[in-house]
Formats: C-alpha cells, sequence, structure tokens
C-alpha cells in the first residue's frame, strides 16, 4: 500500500519506502516500481524525479504529459527545494555547512560515482546538524544540484558516510544503521533491515496550476 502525501488533478506526491526501485529496472525481477504501483489507481502517473532504491521518501509524479513537462522545467529550473534526513557516521562538528565537489560517473565501477575535479559536473549540497550521538550525527541536507548519489557521494567524501550504505559505507557503517530502525518498519516490510538512513523528508514548490505554495513533509521511519 503506497501512502499519498498529496494527491489533486494535476500530481501526486507518494511516500516511496526503502528497497523499492522508483521506475523499472532492467530484466523481469526488476519491473515492481512505485511507478507501476501508482499507475494502477492513476494511469496518467508520470515519473518526474527519481530517488536511489535504498532512499525513502517524497516523489513527485505529474498526472499527464504536460504537467510531467512543466514540473521537469521546474526542477531544471531549481524551483523545487527538497531536504533529506540523514544519519553519518562519526560526530561532524561543524553545526551548517556545504560540500561543494565534484562529482563523476566511476565507470570502472558503475554505478558507483567518485569525485572528479577534472570530469565531474559541479555538485552543491547544503548541510545542518540536527543531533549528534557518541559516534553518529543526524542531519538535514540539501541537494542544490541533483548529481545521482550526491548526498551519498559528498557524505563520505567528507569522511561521514551515510549509515547503511552498502555503496560507500564499509561493513562496520552497514551493521551500524540496524539500531535507528524501528520495529514498525521492520514489520512494515520497508526493505532490508539495516537499511540506508536517508529519507527524502520534504518538498516545497509552487503548484504550477493553482499558484498555491505547497510544504509537504513525511517524517523517516529511523
Amino acid at each position: 500500500m503506497i501512502e499519498l502525501i498529496y494527491c489533486d488533478e494535476w500530481l501526486l506526491v507518494a511516500n516511496k519506502p526503502a528497497g523499492l526501485l522508483s521506475v523499472p529496472g532492467r530484466g523481469e525481477d526488476k519491473q515492481d516500481c512505485l511507478s507501476s504501483r501508482l499507475q494502477h489507481e492513476f494511469p496518467d502517473a508520470l515519473v518526474v524525479h527519481r530517488l536511489d532504491m535504498a532512499t525513502s521518501g517524497l516523489l513527485i509524479f505529474a498526472r499527464g504529459a504536460a504537467m510531467q513537462s512543466r514540473l521537469s522545467e521546474m526542477f531544471r529550473e531549481r524551483l523545487v527545494t527538497k531536504r533529506y534526513v540523514a544519519v553519518v557516521a562519526g560526530k561532524l562538528e561543524t553545526e551548517i555547512g556545504a560540500v561543494n565537489l565534484p562529482i563523476a560517473a566511476d565507470w570502472p565501477n558503475r554505478p558507483l560515482r567518485k569525485i572528479d575535479a577534472e570530469l565531474g559536473k559541479p555538485s552543491l549540497t547544503r548541510y545542518r546538524v540536527l543531533s549528534r550521538n557518541t559516534d553518529s550525527t543526524r542531519m538535514e541536507l540539501e541537494p542544490v544540484t541533483g548529481r545521482t548519489h550526491q548526498l551519498r557521494v559528498h557524505m563520505a567524501a567528507i569522511g561521514h558516510p551515510i549509515l547503511g550504505d552498502a555503496l560507500y559505507g564499509d561493513a562496520p557503517n552497514i551493521k551500524a544503521a540496524e539500531r535507528f530502525v524501528r520495529p514498525l518498519a521492520r514489520n512494515a516490510g520497508e526493505g532490508c533491515v539495516p537499511r540506508l538512513l536517508l529519507h527524502a523528508q520534504s518538498l516545497s514548490f509552487t503548484h504550477p496550476v493553482s499558484n498555491m505554495s505547497l510544504n509537504l513533509e513525511c517524517a523517516p521511519t529511523f
């Protein structure tokens, strides 16, 4: 059962569970995804942006091709503000800051991305510390740009990989995520445990038809 956070005749905002693809992948075993599930109830629902399979949280879907084009343009023009919650390894001492490091595809090690000063595309992530434990930090992350794996690569690059990250963290990092997952989330089938502790918590934008300011939120389960 997909949780809808917002629904009208022009667009939908859904809460994607961790472990579910945003769109179909290659192969028969990768056809189950959020977009196909939504299209059973809303046949006109079309993808506007994506989240990694391991990431949970808010995704916008357009209803119809014209709205898909308008919303995609809003993303290109950075008129949609996205904020994530993550738990990262270690104690990050700076309260507020930014990571401005260029990201490129790591072709020999696909699907990994890497910091590459020569070939990387400009990539900017703003962050704010929410709380600290002895060996981890809860953060709010705002990707100003939208590169693949941007938040995961940037946090790993500054020495604080997101807990549960099977691509950019080591085995202890992955195991450490388990203690943050609430029992309810495990019972609800929200992906594997431990999971990547990254959740798209909020979306803010002006509705392209009604001009109403939408500030949508959905708290993480970790």
